[in-house]
């Protein structure tokens, strides 16, 4: 590793903490983050001296808090200083269980110059999720939140693995230590370790048809293609201003930043979806790049269009580039876009935990004819569409899309099963079933697994499934996505009522208050629940009933 004074070379075999290092020195007293938090009323109790960051809050949207390349650089010196000083070893794996704030990112960075692993935690897994992925990771020390301190505490004497848990925050909870205090004595300096692209950098989580979350291991080789494939595709520079909405423990967020961050350009954590809210903080901080999910983008031109918005009160016209992910993009949402914003390119990337994020296949924004496809491969990405027996199809035959690139995952932690089945010299096998046109883009026409993406979340339906068949009238169940203009699919319940039951939605709706409400789901249909000989659901039939023809069919027809 190389120290402060001397100016790191980057190429695509650096590991990605010297990219840190090349800003702080070229870059020093720019800003890096900003971070906004316009939503009054939420739970958030992260003092502004955290990490001695001090910015009074008069921003028109609310607190707004700021650090430049140098204070991020010695953030991350700061935490990797204490975990070296805890007796960390190379791989020891550091859970985050935080909101998106600014402290997020130097957080993370200091794992991985501790050479530590990073282990994002969705924030809204439950306490035994939370348990669960700890336990599956091998986490030895977490860092949390405020917003959390209910779900650790319930768990925090089950968790034998877990050496420390650091609070963030003011008022650290007894079971916890407070991470202000202890970094403030630690030192602002370079630890010194050692790091090369194949050192293990961070695990992610997905999960299989069961539901049950997987951890994606990656190298450090995986976060810095991710920093050269997005600033490839969308050109980047300095001037640019990102704006980062969803959250930051998702692959998506971040290594659509990450092609900022190549390049020294600022980021704006933005905690807030409402249309006013972006289109402020667009104006306010002369956002370039904005990276959506479906329905925000639908919720801001509702809001035109109802006058709720006038767009004459905002400053946009250094806005360059929408993009969207996540999931399948409706054409007519396009086209309504750029009727209002004529001048804006529009891309949309395909990716998923295992290919590092988006960008294995991008649609390109030279290629707007284009959209409803996914796109072709992105920049050092291989992309091909193979059979049962992993042949390559025809073109226009719907197979298995398969990538491979600098960014595919190690492997399935603790799970050699797992990764045997979806990795094979290089490739990575994506459940995604998939064809290609004529001119070579590729388009999804549905899933092997039964996932449901909502929103740009996923569902997983044998979850929700488990938690309905409790219910005292339901014999069967089966929950299946449909096509939804807004949120991309929407859950939806198949219900099989036990003889001499009556049907009562009222009921499921009631009981469902247990579960999350991202998770619940959105429409109820009684139904007998088909299953084959082998006692499986049929839920292509279900599809094929319900949405009135294929998945197929439909998007061979865009």
């Amino acid at each position: 590793m190389t120290t402060p004074l001397e100016l790191p070379t980057i190429d695509e075999t650096t590991p990605i903490t010297d990219i840190l290092e090349r800003n702080a020195i070229l870059y020093g007293d720019d800003v890096s983050l900003v971070e906004i938090s316009p939503e009054e009323g939420e739970t958030r109790r992260i003092t502004w001296k955290d990490f001695d960051l001090i910015e009074p809050p008069t921003h028109p949207l609310g607190l707004r808090r700021s650090t430049t390349w140098k204070k991020f650089n010695e953030l991350s010196n700061r935490f990797a200083n204490l975990l070296l000083s805890r007796g960390v070893q190379k791989g020891d794996k550091v859970a985050i269980l935080l909101m998106n704030c600014l402290e997020w990112l130097p957080i993370y960075f200091g794992i991985l110059k501790a050479g530590c692993v990073a282990v994002p935690l969705n924030f809204r897994y439950a306490a035994e999720e939370i348990k669960y992925c700890l336990e599956l990771s091998d986490s030895s020390y977490l860092v949390f939140g405020p917003e959390f301190i209910g779900r650790v505490e319930t768990i925090c004497d089950q968790l034998d693995g877990v050496k420390s848990l650091f609070f963030l925050g003011e008022n650290s909870p007894t079971f916890a230590e407070s991470l202000h205090n202890l970094t403030s004595y630690a030192s602002r300096e370079n630890p010194g370790v050692k790091l090369t692209s194949e050192d293990e950098a961070a695990i992610y989580f997905s999960s299989g048809t069961t539901g049950f979350p997987k951890a994606i291991l990656h190298p450090h080789r995986s976060l810095t293609s991710a920093c050269f494939t997005e600033q490839r595709h969308h050109s980047q520079t300095r001037q640019d201003v990102f704006l980062c909405i969803p959250p930051l423990y998702h692959t998506g967020a971040k290594m659509h930043w990450f092609g900022s961050f190549l390049v020294g350009g600022k980021a704006v954590l933005l905690r807030g979806v409402k249309p006013k809210t972006i289109l402020h903080a667009v104006s306010e901080e002369r956002c370039t790049i904005v990276w959506l999910l479906v329905p925000w983008a639908q919720d801001i031109l509702d809001a035109i269009d109802s006058k709720e918005v006038d767009l004459s009160g905002y400053v946009l016209s250094q806005w360059r580039l929408m993009h969207i992910g996540a999931q399948p993009v409706p054409p007519s949402l396009i086209k309504r876009w750029k009727k209002i914003f004529p001048l804006h390119e529009y891309d949309t990337n395909y990716g998923l935990s295992e290919s590092i994020g988006p960008g294995c296949v991008h649609l390109g924004v030279e290629n707007i004819h284009k959209v409803g496809a996914i796109g072709k491969p992105g920049y050092r990405w291989e992309a091909r569409i193979v059979d049962e027996n992993r042949q390559e199809v025809a073109q226009g035959e719907v197979g298995e899309l398969a990538v491979k690139g600098p960014g595919v995952m190690r492997e399935y932690y603790h799970d050699p099963e797992a990764t045997k089945a979806t990795l094979a010299d290089g490739w990575l096998f994506t459940g995604d079933m998939a064809c290609k046109d004529e001119d070579g883009f590729i388009y999804l026409v549905d899933r092997k697994k039964d996932v449901v993406i909502t929103g740009g979340e996923n569902l997983y339906p044998v979850q929700i499934e488990d938690f309905l068949r409790r219910h005292d009238d339901i014999k069967d169940v089966a929950v299946i996505g449909l096509p939804d203009p807004r949120l991309g699919e929407i859950a939806v319940a198949i219900v099989e009522i036990k003889p001499g039951r009556e049907p009562n939605e009222e009921s499921l709706v009631k009981f469902c208050e247990a579960l999350p409400r991202y998770k619940r789901p959105k429409k109820f249909i009684f139904d007998v629940v088909p299953r084959n000989p082998t006692g499986k659901i049929e839920k292509p039939k279900l599809r094929e009933k319900y949405c009135g023809k294929s998945l197929v069919a439909t998007q061979i027809e865009r």
